[in-house]
């Protein structure tokens, strides 16, 4: 029991009063009809919107300055997940996906209607276009629906072991076919998983569903809400609902100023944000790179996308077995397929080199050099290919150069990959550089370019250099990231070249370091339309 009562009285009226008042006349027209309509108990948007005759967009924005302002409380919440298809959903629903597809070819091959299909031809079918075939042709095989034959053709081989993808299709389609959102809580156990293993949250993936989450709430006045509403009973509540907030022509014309009443204006509140005109950050971060490149006395190398094999592979001393050479790994140009001539005397030098050492102490790769295949037209899928036409050039010793290099590679896209890219390549030649000056100038290029903390060097592989050497950066989300290779290049590379210095190489990808620059983690987002996204990053670059 409390023995002095009178210490305990709850606010004194004027109090609260004064607190109503204030509230009243910074209420908007909007938020008085929204809560004339909570008057009579918990309604949710779609009902606020029917009794106060209000569109959906101004429900939404009078409930959320209500919640702010304590007037209102959300009573209950449901919470669901809304299924629907993406692009690659849609398309699947039309033509079916790309296992059924392929096992549909086999079939029909199999039947005589065509001649057999090999992973080349079926990557290239025009039913398919568009589409991961490898990818698809590689689960087929992995669960023995599928095999390969002599000769490389496919075959069916128990067709029935597929059967996940029939039913995925199924469920497709009836998603494609149904009226109105799918809800994946009101889907059996078996469908929910499915769509949940083929799904994309956001954007625009390769999976076939898209899973958006969805709420939806009831909302009731509050102690102070009610007050407010009691206070507002009657006409002074009509008189608010029609206030104005701007003065017209008309109403000076016709003196309709003197009878309205107006909104009063909140001086604290911030103002519009001002959006001005920005570069693209990672346009000014490539920008960036070739001016302090440029500062450190580097000249810039450049060359064209498409590029024929002897350049892009064979100069660089890979052999013509590598697995870089095959279809899922390089961009093969369609028309024409091969170059006309490759430069003299380097194809003849580079194919002695390749064949028995040519004179460079090596004993080379012990093969017969292809001189057809080294004219294959291909998409550059490194920028060292800049490096060797450089070098047969007949670069400067000592010197130094750069390339800012569009690549192109087939990978699987994903956070840090991707298969069109650029790459950070630079050579240094002179007669006394070494090893340690290479891994001077990377952890230099690391602090500079990429803004790295931390860095790391392991050692590497690469058929052009050795000593090799991988470098790595501490990305402060994905953790160690590597950010490229380095190396010295061999004497089977510069001497057919016809270069006697020493040579320092590189090739970092530049990607990822503005992904450690930009602060982002995905390297998705360096090619994104958001305009938050290029207001806000990088605010350092130029």
């Amino acid at each position: 029991m409390n023995p002095n009562p009178s210490t305990t009285t709850p606010p004194r009226a004027p109090e609260r009063a004064s607190e109503l008042t204030a509230l009243r006349t910074g209420l908007h027209p909007l938020e008085v009809r929204a809560l004339g309509a909570l008057a009579g108990g918990a309604l949710g948007e779609s009902e606020i919107s029917a009794r106060a005759g209000l569109e959906p967009e101004q429900v939404r924005t009078a409930v959320q300055w209500l919640l702010a302002k304590e007037l209102i409380a959300a009573e209950s919440t449901e919470s669901w997940v809304e299924v629907s298809l993406t692009e690659s959903g849609v398309q699947h629903a039309r033509l079916g996906v790309p296992e059924t597809r392929i096992l549909g070819l086999l079939a029909g091959a199999a039947a005589g209607g065509g001649p057999p299909l090999t992973m080349g031809a079926l990557a290239g079918h025009p039913d398919l276009a568009g589409e991961d075939t490898p990818a698809a042709a590689g689960g087929l095989k992995k669960l023995g629906a599928i095999g390969i034959a002599a000769g490389g053709a496919l075959e069916l081989a128990d067709r029935d072991r597929a059967q996940g993808f029939v039913h995925l299709e199924a469920l497709i389609r009836r998603v494609a076919g149904s009226e109105g959102p799918v809800r994946l809580d009101r889907l059996p156990a078996a469908e929910q998983a499915l769509i949940e293993e083929n799904s994309r949250k956001r954007g625009k993936g390769r999976g076939a569903f898209r899973l958006a989450d969805r709420s939806r709430s009831r909302y009731a006045l509050t102690e102070l809400g009610q007050a407010l509403v009691r206070a507002l009973a009657g006409s002074d509540a009509e008189e608010l609902a029609a206030e104005v907030s701007q003065v017209t022509p008309e109403m000076l014309r016709d003196g309709a100023w003197r009878r309205v009443s107006f909104r009063r204006y909140n001086l604290g509140l911030r103002p519009a944000r001002t959006l001005i005109g920005r570069r693209h950050p990672y346009a000014a971060f490539l920008d960036q790179v070739r001016d302090k490149f440029t500062a450190l006395g580097f000249e810039e190398m450049r060359g064209d996308l498409v590029e024929n094999e002897f350049w892009n592979m064979d100069a660089l001393f890979m052999p013509q077995f590598h697995s870089a050479r095959d279809i899922h790994d390089v961009y093969h140009v369609k028309h024409p397929t091969h170059a006309r001539e490759i430069e003299q005397p380097f194809v003849s030098t580079v194919a002695a080199a390749h064949e028995s050492g040519g004179g460079t102490g090596s004993r080379g790769w012990r093969y017969r050099f292809d001189l057809e295949r080294t004219r294959r037209l291909v998409l550059r899928s490194q920028g060292t290919a800049l490096s060797a036409r450089t070098l047969a050039g007949g670069a400067a010793v000592p010197g130094k150069y750069f390339a800012i290099a569009r690549c192109f590679r087939y990978d699987q896209v994903d956070a840090t990959h991707a298969s069109d890219f650029f790459q950070i390549e630079g050579i240094v030649l002179g007669e006394k550089i070494n090893f340690r000056h290479l891994l001077g100038l990377l952890r230099l290029f690391a602090v500079e370019v990429a803004q790295a903390k931390e860095t790391r060097f392991t050692p590497g592989y690469f058929p052009f250099t050795e000593p090799s050497v991988e470098m790595h950066a501490n990305h402060p989300v994905l953790g160690w990231m590597e950010l490229g290779g380095a190396g010295i290049f061999r004497p089977e590379l510069v001497a057919p070249l016809g270069v006697k210095a020493t040579v320092l190489a590189w090739g970092l990808g530049l990607d990822r370091m503005a992904m450690n620059a930009l602060g982002i983690d995905d390297i998705r987002q360096l090619f994104t339309t958001d305009l938050e996204f290029m207001r806000t990053a990088g605010r350092g670059i130029r």
